[in-house]
């Protein structure tokens, strides 16, 4: 059998997972794969439109799907440098940041840096103990920032569902964000279902006592923290960021995240992708019929008021853990309560888009993060 239709044919299945919905999990990754690597897929279909054309009329027929599968692999790239044109414009307006600022930073998107980005030299990691929360012991990763002190500080909440997940993960983007100008930590927080909320937000509290106690020692500025999330993480991030009222917490960044848990809830089945029905039940501690104050106290967009820190939301249209209308109903919110945020609608990502650091949410999501860093601790 000619290999070429089957190559072509395998290169356009997985091309597709660029504009279809991923119905399993394993698929997912894929689609992660198809978007935000695609630069690098590319190269399968490209052999074949190189080399089928001289094995016949067979390599001949296998050129108009690999020719489809070559636009569909680049097409997030091309998205991704259409809409680096207007972002500077557009997030400086919305948070303010300063021409000089801004003027110094690097391009949101370049084609070259998708395959010849430099490697981010990595800083020292240290693990802190911080506290230990009825028989659970949390620690943190900080992450030094090796260019200035005292610097500004990320407390980083991972994802994983609130039931699972490690400080690990990102680990090339905390280096990145050290070396730019802010120390990292990366926190652990306990899990459900048997740490249901709030027990969350009082770790990520936990945390930035530890922190504020000991700024001097870890070169950083304790009225400047700045709380970032992923999926879970942000969700977590947000409800704190919202509820804390401390003038320390100078921003809130959250990547794909829940906003409102009322709305999860509501929409959430357990025939999904990721059973989320059970995911939301069991972080809740129950039906919103039985754990009303729960869910106002872990939904961002309940909490947000005039006093919110400002905030950077993140999300991809194609997510099918966290529907994009979280972060866009949560940007509405902001905008009706006059606090300064900027929300980066990725039309073809899914969730977990910056997990390819060079990929085309990566380049675009990294400078978001950085021009809002720079927006909040000036």
């Amino acid at each position: 059998m000619n290999a070429w239709p089957v190559l072509a044919l395998l290169s356009l299945a997985i091309a597709l997972l660029a504009i279809t919905r991923p119905p399993t999990v394993a698929l997912l990754k894929l689609s992660v794969g198809a978007t935000e690597f695609g630069h690098w897929f590319v190269f399968l279909p490209l052999l074949v439109l190189i080399l089928g054309p001289w094995r016949g009329w067979v390599g001949l027929a296998s050129a108009p799907p690999a020719l489809g599968a070559c636009a569909l692999f680049l097409s997030s790239a091309v998205r991704a440098q259409r809409l680096a044109r207007t972002l500077p414009d557009e997030i400086n307006r919305a948070l303010d940041v300063p021409a000089s600022a801004a003027s110094a930073d690097p391009p949101p998107f370049a084609w070259r840096r998708l395959w010849f980005a430099r490697a981010v030299p990595p800083v020292r990691v240290e693990l802190r103990e911080v506290a230990e929360l009825d028989g659970a012991k949390l620690a943190l990763h900080f992450y030094r920032c090796p260019v200035r002190a005292p610097a500004p500080c990320v407390v980083v909440i991972h994802g994983g569902g609130w039931e699972s997940g490690s400080p690990d993960e990102f680990a090339a983007f905390n280096h990145l964000l050290a070396r730019r100008g802010c120390a990292v930590a990366a926190i652990q927080y306990r899990f459900a279902p048997r740490w249901p909320w709030p027990a969350q937000r009082e770790d990520v509290l936990a945390a930035l006592r530890f922190l504020k106690a000991h700024a001097d020692e870890l070169g950083i500025d304790a009225q400047q923290f700045v709380l970032m999330g992923r999926s879970a993480g942000g969700q977590i991030a947000k409800a704190v960021a919202c509820s804390a009222r401390d003038p320390a917490i100078r921003g809130c960044i959250a990547f794909y995240a829940p906003a409102d848990m009322h709305f999860a809830h509501e929409f959430a089945r357990d025939d999904d992708i990721i059973s989320s029905l059970g995911l939301v039940l069991r972080f809740m501690g129950g039906p919103p019929v039985q754990a009303r104050e729960n869910y106002d106290s872990a939904s961002g967009i309940r909490l947000a008021d005039r006093t919110s820190p400002p905030t950077l939301l993140l999300h991809g249209r194609r997510d099918p853990y966290v529907w994009y209308l979280q972060s866009q109903r949560l940007a509405a919110r902001l905008q009706a309560v006059d606090v300064p945020h900027f929300f980066l609608d990725l039309p073809w990502a899914t969730h977990g888009f910056d997990f390819a650091p060079h990929g085309p949410g990566g380049q675009l999501s990294a400078y978001a993060v950085a021009r809002f860093l720079a927006a909040v601790t000036r």
